[in-house]
């Protein structure tokens, strides 16, 4: 039997019998892997410290004939406790949890996991607004499935102006002008939304002057966009 080491974060566990529990990890090298760890809702698991929610950890499991492997050995590297301090924090954590098991296939992107790493480090620190690591994790989702929106020429073609208005075509994922309909989104919005694709960590995002209320119009536009082109 092949046993394998890798670093792993929880998607989801599943309670199984009197004291087992099914596990899906996200790993960076591995996929998505389902495992069982036999025992480990007993009071004195070995298993148990390294399968918190809003960690990281090294896991080790051996490879099953079927789709669930069996855990051998966990140890925890991170936790990011700060997140179960706040309640908004930790309802924000589940749903990235949530749509990035939703999201992914069995054998994700490498990527994945680090924007899921990096959006607990944002969330573990209270300094930057839940409402910037949802929209950077979003645009993340949208880069990493290849609908990222063209943010440097309107629908003719034309370099985005500075000194105009745009409104959102979301059939071409591009920005349009029209004498019949107002625009909402001017040049630092676009500016705003070419960071959060780029950016590397959330907390890019926090440094921007006026950063919550350029991301107010550009939450729901985003969210838009997920709706329209990921099954979320």
């Amino acid at each position: 039997m092949k046993q394998v080491r890798t670093k792993g974060i929880v998607l989801a566990r599943t309670n199984f019998g009197e004291a087992d529990r099914i596990l899906t990890f996200l790993t960076p090298d591995h996929g998505k892997v389902k495992a069982i760890a036999k025992a480990v809702r007993k009071q004195k698991s070995k298993l148990a410290g390294g399968i918190e929610l809003f960690s990281i950890s090294d896991i080790s499991y051996v490879i099953g004939r079927g789709e669930i492997s069996t855990l051998t050995s966990t140890r925890l590297i991170k936790y990011f406790g700060n997140i179960v301090k706040d309640l908004d924090r930790t309802q924000l954590g589940y749903e990235l949890i949530r749509l990035t098991n939703k999201v992914t296939e069995d054998q994700p992107e490498p990527e994945y996991f680090m924007i899921l790493q990096r959006a607990f480090e944002a969330l573990d620190d209270d300094q930057i607004d839940p409402g910037l690591i949802t929209l950077w994790f979003n645009m993340q989702l949208l880069k990493l499935a290849g609908h990222t929106p063209n943010l440097k020429t309107d629908v003719s073609g034309k370099k985005l102006s500075e000194d105009k208005k745009y409104y959102f075509e979301l059939e071409r994922m591009r920005f349009r002008t029209s004498p019949d309909r107002p625009g909402e989104f001017e040049a630092t919005h676009i500016k705003f939304l070419r960071l959060g694709f780029s950016a590397e960590r959330p907390h890019l995002l926090q440094r921007v002057e006026d950063a919550e209320g350029l991301a107010t119009p550009i939450n729901p536009l985003v969210q838009t966009m997920l709706a329209a082109h990921i099954r979320i």
